[in-house]
């Protein structure tokens, strides 16, 4: 049979196929194409299983990977499989707002090849702060689909069941944000553990360990499913390398190898460097372009190759 991934840990994956929902584990404990990964399924992948014997014999091939690399494992991890959308989710305060994260999430968006959108939830908390707003313009600016909703008060929700509907989207985004309220709000009832800001270090705590997927029922007609991801402190993209870096951002890719120097240019101290005059401009943000050299910094690290 070929069933739905819903969530896994340690090789025991819950697999849905036709209505049921079977326990499995990979046979052998090694698959093909799962080489090189921290774990070897995610929720959205579909896989060849055995129903009697609750064994996964084959993984069907992936339209796309939303991944990240795992610092503690060396290698990368994979969060969701065969999504249509990312939904990167933040708030303006409880916990602060983190836009680097933001950037960093939509990096790996653009390296998956998926679609992106930013979701400021607990909105109700934002007391228009502009340092807030002004970044969420800029990715408005640059491209991104923002929506500013509140789980707890409903403010925004039905643009956000609107852009849900009919897709596998993924949540993405640090612990405290809301993700699993989010969820709870498309669905009366369900009730998802949800955590608590820490008040020293006013962020959240972890309370989803591992990604799982949930069905949102009686929102479209063509099957609405969100994948909860863990609350992720430090994100770190996967897939390219630091000098690559600049073909993943959308305001800096038109730029690419259009500075005096090249491709050779750093981007810091160059005279004739497009991407600091862009800077300067304000075609590029400042916070933006200090997320491309932190992040840039980090990929050309030798334990991210």
């Amino acid at each position: 049979m070929i069933g739905l991934v819903i969530r896994g840990s340690r090789n025991i994956f819950t697999v849905k196929s036709e209505g049921a929902e079977f326990e499995c584990r990979i046979k052998g404990k090694v698959l093909k194409g799962v080489e090189g990964f921290y774990n070897p399924l995610a929720p959205g992948d579909r896989v060849v299983f055995e129903p009697d014997t609750g064994l996964i014999l084959g993984l069907e091939p992936r339209r796309n990977l939303l991944t990240r690399f795992n610092q503690k494992g060396q290698s990368p991890q994979l969060l969701a499989a065969n999504v249509d959308m990312i939904l990167c989710v933040t708030t303006p305060a409880s916990p602060p707002f983190r836009p680097r994260f933001l950037d960093r999430a939509l990096v790996q968006g653009e390296i998956a090849d998926i679609p992106t959108a930013i979701i400021c939830n607990k909105y109700d908390l934002s007391d228009d702060d502009p340092d807030v707003e002004e970044r969420l313009e800029d990715f408005s600016r640059i491209g991104y689909k923002v929506l500013r909703v509140s789980a707890k008060t409903g403010e925004g929700m039905e643009r956000f069941r609107k852009l849900v509907r009919n897709r596998l989207s993924a949540l993405l985004g640090q612990s405290g944000v809301g993700k699993s309220s989010l969820i709870n709000a498309l669905v009366p009832g369900r009730n998802i553990r949800v955590g608590t800001i820490n008040e020293k270090y006013d962020r959240g705590n972890h309370t989803t360990t591992m990604s799982f997927l949930e069905a949102i029922p009686g929102l479209g007609d063509g099957g609405t499913y969100i994948i909860d991801t863990p609350g992720i402190r430090r994100f770190v993209p996967h897939g390219i390398t630091g000098d690559e870096l600049i073909h993943y951002m959308r305001e800096f890719a038109p730029l690419a190898g259009k500075c005096t120097y090249g491709h050779s240019c750093s981007h810091v101290t160059e005279p004739g460097c497009k991407i600091m005059e862009a800077v300067n401009a304000g075609v590029i943000h400042e916070d933006r372009y200090e997320s491309f050299l932190r992040i840039r910094d980090e990929l050309l690290e030798p334990s991210n190759d």
